[in-house]
């Protein structure tokens, strides 16, 4: 009978061992921490430049002593989809119609139509309960397609209305005027009390195909708008980043989170030298150079297919360096409550671009862009 017992013991023992979740193997230590808005979840949308830049924007006015701030991404994404039409049609549909976006497409609609309160336009769901703006720009894109095909050859102006009353329904009407706090706004008259400018802000990468120390138009899809990103060696990115954060700026991060390493389950992203390490301590990284870096652009390894927020630093217990940065996909069974660690080499490989204030550029590096 002892005999047994102990046999039985040993099966249990096993079988919970196989159970036990395996340990995360980073143990993070806060080295900087700045204030940001809680976390929010895009849903089935593409729409996470509208939600890290806006998170961004808050956390700017955070900085200047203004909480409190709420942003409606929707309101955001809604007015985007106005001037992405306008430039599809401009274009002869030879351009980009779709849910992605850059971070400067949310400060090009503040800059011309302002930015309402979450509680003034909040998100409309479909019949599930989702946020899915699949059918909504399906419906827009093949209007616009309708226009550009038409018999007539001319463009009355008309679709311009069709395309709005599109977005009343999926999206919801804007409104002209707002009360808010017992004042009376409209979106401009808001924007403009938040005592932001949009051109304080600028966009950066460092790729080697351009100049440096140069604009160029970043070539990647979801620059629709064709924007210039100021272009600096990959070392000076870093230390713009670092500075940024050292010095109370927030980071606005567009980069790659759909290919390797971004361990979704475990909350941190890194790029380990061996894929197949245990898993039990921290992985030994690569050393990422401009070289890696080009490549990676230059072969479609490294997209722009996500956009976040830095708003921290961190250390694990080895000492690596790793970037705190908030997600827009929710809180629910996220090891980090919505929040994750990228490494100081996975930022360097995957990163494309970066927003911050002009001021949280070092003083350095921005007399050479001559800002």
């Amino acid at each position: 009978m002892h005999k047994i017992l102990i046999i039985l013991t040993l099966i249990f023992s096993i079988n919970f061992a196989q159970k036990k979740p395996k340990k995360i193997p980073h143990e993070f230590t806060t080295i900087i921490n700045l204030e940001t808005t809680p976390v929010k979840y895009q849903g089935q949308t593409g729409t996470c430049w509208a939600f890290a830049t806006s998170s961004f924007w808050e956390s700017e006015l955070m900085r200047l002593g203004k909480s409190g701030y709420d942003i409606s991404e929707m309101y955001i994404a809604r007015r985007a989809y106005e001037m992405k039409a306008e430039n599809y049609i401009r274009f002869h549909g030879k351009t980009q119609f779709d849910e992605g976006g850059q971070a400067h497409d949310v400060l090009a609609v503040i800059k011309k139509y302002g930015f309402v309160p979450q509680t003034v336009y909040p998100e409309i769901r479909n019949e599930n309960g989702k946020l899915n703006h699949r059918e909504a720009v399906s419906v827009m894109k093949g209007i616009l397609n309708g226009v550009l095909k038409n018999s007539s050859k001319t463009i009355s102006g008309n679709w311009k209305k069709v395309i709005s009353a599109t977005l009343d329904i999926y999206f919801g009407e804007v409104p002209e005027k707002f009360v808010y706090n017992g004042k009376e706004y409209t979106p401009q008259s808001f924007a403009k009390e938040s005592g932001l400018n949009p051109d304080d802000y600028i966009e950066i990468t460092s790729y080697t195909h351009h100049p440096f120390y140069e604009k160029f138009v970043l070539e990647v899809p979801d620059n629709w708008m064709y924007a210039g990103y100021y272009n600096v060696p990959l070392d000076d990115l870093m230390a713009i980043i670092d500075y940024a954060l050292e010095n109370g700026y927030t980071v606005d991060w567009d980069g790659d989170t759909g290919r390797d390493n971004f361990y979704r389950k475990k909350g941190y992203a890194v790029v380990p030298v061996d894929d197949k390490q245990s898993g039990d301590e921290p992985e030994v990284e690569k050393f990422i150079t401009q070289e890696m870096r080009q490549r990676a652009f230059d072969n479609f390894d490294v997209t722009d297919d996500h956009l976040m927020h830095i708003t921290g630093l961190a250390k694990n217990q080895k000492g690596t360096k790793f970037y705190y940065t908030k997600n827009s996909w929710g809180t629910k069974d996220k090891k980090f409550g919505g929040f994750w660690y990228m490494s100081e080499s996975y930022v360097r490989l995957k990163t494309v671009a970066i927003m911050v204030h002009k001021n949280a550029v070092p003083p350095g590096i921005r007399k050479k862009l001559g800002i």
